[in-house]
């Protein structure tokens, strides 16, 4: 049996790797997963990849498969709460006790490795090893893998899946992966193996370029969104959205999804389609649309334009890059009617700010500027000049502390409107790490 002190002291210990540590190279972890027998050849495999969505995606590719009957192991990243959220089995996270057990036969191989390394596994290289180990324990029928970051030299990428999927490519981690489009596809386009079959997202010509040539180079089968597959039509609904979707083997209509925007029905058509090209159907063989409709009606992605609070209404939502802000955006202006939103905006220094204050300022009445609890968190005083730039000073407060700047939000939110608050809104947006300590205060 384990308890919650171990776990806090595994959990320490992984910390003491450096949560934003990073090494490119796979010859580290394909040496720790031969020491434990190669796990992730115990089952196939999903991997995506993208700038934008993965999560999402992810998760509602989880869930179709958990519909059809399938026992699933989803990793993802960053976590939320705990580092058991990287690692779900059919669809919830690990339980402790698996995490410690698994833990304790990973770590002994992983001393070995690093002994015999100039630089340590890094953490993600851990919770990877961690998750593969987890699944071919469990075992589950099939794995959901989001890469880390890029693609190619992701630790993900010993995988070899059958199936790809690349979300929507833009401009993010540049000092890591190039400051052009066809720089970052050509990373994310490593993980397309030999006789995979790839569902793309619709891209920018810059961005497809590298992809194509990557799938002509493996001989890989390539469904395109706009081509095989995509959105026919959508309506706002009580809760989510309504979709007919064009599958690889025919439409579906009429299926709900508890999620709001279009670039969420963008993840849905490219989530539909991975789901197909793993289970066989395509080339005018459906799957059955109940079940389809069964597992979208049961999907959920914390912190993406999440509900927290009500009167005023709080949102949460990750966005971190213009691309992302600007899907947000256009969500708030399609499918919520407030009268005034206040927004809480704190990012991360290596991010796109401005870029992300120029596409708020048009559908915020005010913003406060705050930090979160990341060592790579913007100062706040750097952040709140800035906004000013783009708000004018009247528009922006700061407040130095998270719990602080939510209290002058709701206050400000809550200010100079008479009667019904039901219009009224706060957004709390610029990280993941913003929504995950965003998300902790309300739950308390």
């Amino acid at each position: 049996m384990t308890d919650r002190t171990d776990f806090a002291a595994i959990d320490a210990e992984l910390a003491g790797r450096g949560f934003t540590r990073m090494a490119f190279e796979l010859e580290k972890i394909e040496s720790l997963l031969d020491l434990l027998g190669s796990p992730q050849r115990a089952y196939p495999s999903i991997h995506l990849t993208g700038t934008n969505g993965k999560t999402s995606t992810a998760r509602m590719i989880d869930s179709l498969l958990r519909a059809f009957g399938l026992h699933t192991g989803r990793y993802t990243s960053p976590h939320l709460e705990t580092v058991r959220e990287r690692i779900s089995l059919d669809g919830e996270p690990v339980s402790e006790e698996r995490f410690v057990a698994m833990y304790r036969e990973v770590a002994p191989l992983a001393e070995l490795v690093d002994q015999r390394s100039a630089e340590p596994l890094t953490y993600f290289d851990m919770t990877t090893a961690l998750a593969f180990a987890t699944f071919a324990d469990a075992p589950v029928d099939v794995a959901v893998v989001e890469v880390g970051l890029g693609g190619a030299e992701d630790a993900t990428n010993v995988i070899q899946a059958g199936v790809a999927v690349l979300t929507p490519i833009a401009l993010d981690h540049t000092e890591w992966l190039g400051d052009t489009l066809e720089d970052i596809a050509l990373h994310k386009a490593g993980i397309i193996h030999s006789g995979a079959t790839v569902i793309c997202a619709a891209q920018e010509e810059e961005a497809a370029r590298p992809i194509l040539e990557r799938c002509a180079e493996v001989g890989a089968t390539l469904a395109r969104e706009g081509a095989e597959f995509g959105v026919l039509g959508r309506a706002v609904a009580v809760g989510g959205q309504v979709l007919s979707i064009q599958g690889l083997g025919g439409v579906y209509d009429e299926v709900f999804i508890p999620l709001h925007g279009a670039h969420q029905a963008q993840n849905a058509a490219v989530a539909l389609a991975a789901v197909e090209a793993f289970l066989g159907a395509g080339a005018r063989r459906q799957l059955d649309i109940e079940t389809v409709r069964e597992g979208f009606a049961g999907t959920s992605s914390p912190g993406r334009l999440e509900k927290v609070r009500t009167a005023p209404t709080v949102l949460l939502d990750g966005a971190h890059n213009p691309h992302g802000m600007a899907a947000t955006v256009t969500a708030l202006q399609e499918e919520f009617a407030f009268s005034k939103l206040v927004g809480v905006l704190a990012v991360l220094g290596d991010k796109d700010a401005a870029g992300l204050l120029e596409l708020l300022e048009p559908v915020l009445d005010s913003l406060v500027v705050t930090g979160n609890s990341s060592p790579r968190a913007m100062p706040v005083d750097e952040l709140a000049e800035l906004a000013q730039e783009f708000f004018g000073p009247d528009r922006v407060q700061v407040a130095e502390e998270m719990p602080d700047a939510i209290e002058l939000a709701i206050a400000e939110a809550e200010s100079d409107v008479p009667g019904e608050l039901s219009g009224v809104g706060v957004l709390v947006t610029g990280s993941m790490v913003t929504v995950a300590d965003a998300r902790r205060l309300f739950k308390r």
